[in-house]
């Protein structure tokens, strides 16, 4: 379906994120196994999600209201 690489992250919410650098598309993996993707992000912006110590914070901080977003699974 998607060839990203997916990094396994600690979250209470969420399971792993990966990113399409080309695209600027950020996956977001739900560990209800929900899929999301977040549209038009730039690099800097996934790394500190990937690497933020509340990676749902984060995500609901930076990226909920700001990046259009879809569910794609």
């Amino acid at each position: 379906m998607f060839n990203v690489e997916m990094i396994r992250v600690s979250s209470s919410n969420v399971e792993e994120v990966g990113y399409d650098e080309q695209n600027q598309i950020v996956y977001v993996k739900f560990l209800n196994g929900s899929l999301y993707i977040y549209k038009g992000v730039p690099q800097y912006d996934f790394e500190g999600l990937r690497d933020a110590p509340s990676v749902g914070s984060y995500l609901h901080r930076n990226f909920k209201n700001i990046y259009p977003y879809e569910r794609i699974a």
